[in-house]
C-alpha cells in the first residue's frame, strides 16, 4: 500500500504542476487583442477593434470608461474585414444595421480573430466577407479617453485597458 500512496501523491503533485503551469501561461498571455481605436470628433462615441488570439472563446463581462464610469451605451459590432467598423452613437439607425450591432452578452469572440491577422490578410489582398471582426462600440456623455474591458476566457477573468488618446 505504501507504493500506491506514493504514486498517488506523485500523480497529484504532477497534476498540480501541470494545472499551475497552464494557469500561469494563460494569465501571462491574455487572449484579447486590441487593434483599431477610433472615435467621433468629440470623443463621446468610440469603437475599439478587438479579437481573440487564444484557442477558446472570449466573453465580455463588463465595460467601463475613463475612471470606472458606466458608459451610456455599449454594443459589439460583428462585422467583416472588408466592411470594417462604423463610429456612431445610434446603433439602431438604418445606416448602422450592416455592422451587426449586438448586446455584449450575446457575443462570444471566436478564437483566431486577432486584428493583426486581419491586417495581414488586408495587406496581402486575401481578406474576405467571411473574415469576422469585432468592434466594441461605446457611447458616453463625456469624452472617452480609455475603455476598460473585463472578460472571461477558459473560466478565468481578465482586465484589459484600451487607451484612446
Amino acid at each position: 500500500m505504501g507504493k500506491l500512496k506514493k504514486r498517488l501523491w506523485v500523480s497529484i503533485l504532477l497534476l498540480a504542476i501541470v494545472v499551475g503551469g497552464f494557469y500561469s501561461l494563460v494569465k501571462g498571455n491574455p487572449p484579447l487583442d486590441i487593434g483599431t481605436r477610433a472615435s467621433s470628433e468629440d470623443h463621446k462615441s468610440v469603437v475599439v477593434g478587438m479579437g481573440n488570439k487564444g484557442f477558446g472563446e472570449v466573453k465580455i463581462i463588463d465595460v467601463s470608461v475613463n475612471n470606472d464610469e458606466t458608459p451610456s451605451k455599449t454594443k459589439v459590432q460583428v462585422s467583416n474585414a472588408l466592411q470594417g467598423f462604423i463610429i456612431t452613437d445610434d446603433f439602431d439607425n438604418p445606416g448602422s444595421k450592416p455592422y451587426g450591432f449586438q448586446n455584449l452578452e450575446d457575443v462570444a469572440i471566436k478564437a483566431g480573430t486577432s486584428p493583426s491577422a486581419y491586417f495581414k490578410k488586408m495587406d496581402e489582398g486575401t481578406a474576405t466577407k467571411n473574415d469576422e471582426i469585432y468592434g466594441l462600440s461605446v457611447v458616453h456623455h463625456e469624452a472617452i479617453d480609455r475603455v476598460h474591458v473585463k472578460y472571461s476566457y477558459l473560466g478565468m477573468t481578465f482586465d484589459e485597458i484600451g487607451i484612446l488618446q
